[in-house]
């Protein structure tokens, strides 16, 4: 029997980061008393970044997907991440991924649009709702 945690897929997008996170003190190189110090170019932080899509369950990592430059997130591209995802759970060699998955991502445009509930329904996978991010929620 599958329980239906193993069944659960989680999303999320988050930005990353290409910089060199060494200070000037940590990058100093040996040299000769007297020399003058080698100048250092510090990247700022926004110069390299970019979007990962990353996709797990409860064993780990399924796909991580790298955003093209230039490229937005809409319905078309979030549905055809789905594809992407549902054909690695179809390779899984537990054979755990029954004919139902559920997905919990959050509550972006492109994963609420109805072009997108339509491709989960059509893969066979079922989306749980994300809570709302509130102030008001208990401590």
């Amino acid at each position: 029997m599958i329980s239906c945690l193993a069944r659960l897929v989680t999303m999320v997008e988050t930005r990353l980061y290409d910089y060199d996170p060494l200070t000037k003190q940590q990058s100093m190189e040996r040299r000769k008393s007297g020399s003058p110090p080698p100048k250092k170019f510090r990247m700022q932080k926004t110069a390299g970044k970019f979007l990962a899509s990353i996709f797990w369950d409860q064993e780990g990592n399924l796909l991580i997907d790298y955003l093209p430059k230039c490229q937005i997130i809409n319905a078309d591209f979030y549905s055809f991440l789905l594809v992407q995802l549902k054909d690695i759970l179809k390779e899984n060699p537990c054979g755990k991924l029954t004919k139902v998955f559920f997905i919990l991502h959050d509550n972006a445009p492109a994963h609420r649009a109805l072009a997108t509930h339509k491709k989960l329904t059509y893969l066979g996978s079922q989306f749980l709702d994300h809570p709302p991010y509130s102030t008001h929620l208990p401590v």
